[in-house]
């Protein structure tokens, strides 16, 4: 296994599920809130993982009890990104181009994990505000605990929401009513109306379940076909945001190269034979 050591993040493969990755935030006495020293390391963690052979799942949690994480250290931001005090030598127009290469540079970050090959479970507990949905939503499952407290909290800090959140939020629940209601008035909302409105799939009773079942969710999966999983998750996206015409053609092009995998013999003979078939590393 490759070494992933971070400053601001634990990377661990748990030995009961294997080709899991468990990618957790860890700041715990911030309230995982992220400084752009974080924003850069998920991003590397994401994208190693992605071509990592040896992953075939990643479950993405919060370190501590109290939060999953506060969302963006504004106190850290308003020192920096966010300072009021332009640079002496910059008119507007070149501090905006400036600003506009950074808001990317975070997007981008954000979105490695939506861009990841393999499967990202989210398991949101406590607090989970701002960059948290930005995060969550960027990946393909979200689970919680009981105590989950959400918000898109951007207006509140003189801001619209821009890593994420009002791009990705009202696909993955449909409801753009909902969506300009939580993102209008920034209030919060818990697991039982995430659960109702779809931003959440299953909730749990504690944070201890919540990442049970997350690891859980993930094993079952890297149990799978990597061929198979990847190619899900790829035309999946390609298809949110496509026509349905579109996202079929789009699939005719992929799996004429993908089903030529020796994984679908292994898996019909499997089937067949009634045992648990394997794969080969992708």
């Amino acid at each position: 296994m490759s070494n992933y050591t971070y400053q601001h993040f634990n990377v661990t493969f748990p030995p009961e599920h294997q080709y899991v990755a468990h990618v957790e935030i860890n700041r715990p006495d911030k309230l995982n809130a992220f400084i752009e020293a974080m924003w850069l390391e998920l991003a590397d963690i994401f994208t190693r993982l992605s071509s990592d052979p040896s992953i075939r799942s990643i479950v993405l949690t919060g370190a501590g009890d109290r939060a999953f994480s506060a969302g963006l250290d504004v106190k850290a931001a308003s020192e920096g990104l966010l300072s009021n005090s332009p640079e002496s030598d910059l008119d507007f127009a070149r501090r905006a181009a400036h600003l506009r290469r950074h808001i990317a540079s975070f997007q981008d970050s954000i979105s490695s994990i939506e861009k990841c090959e393999k499967p990202v479970i989210v398991a949101l507990h406590g607090i989970a505000l701002g960059l948290a949905i930005d995060i969550s939503v960027a990946a393909d499952v979200r689970i919680c605990s009981s105590d989950a407290r959400f918000a898109v909290k951007e207006v509140d800090i003189g801001l619209a929401a821009d890593i994420g959140t009002l791009s990705r939020l009202p696909k993955v629940v449909g409801n753009f009513g909902w969506v300009k209601e939580v993102a209008l008035t920034a209030r919060a909302f818990g697991a039982e109306e995430a659960l109702r409105v779809g931003f959440v799939n299953r909730v749990f009773g504690n944070k201890q379940e919540a990442v049970k079942g997350a690891l859980e969710l993930a094993g079952l999966i890297a149990t799978k076909s990597p061929v198979a999983v990847q190619g899900t998750k790829e035309l999946l996206n390609y298809s949110r945001d496509h026509t349905v015409q579109e996202g079929l053609r789009y699939t005719t092009v992929w799996n004429s190269a993908m089903l030529q995998t020796k994984d679908v013999s292994a898996a019909l003979l499997s089937g067949i034979q009634k045992r648990k078939p394997t794969f080969e590393k992708l």
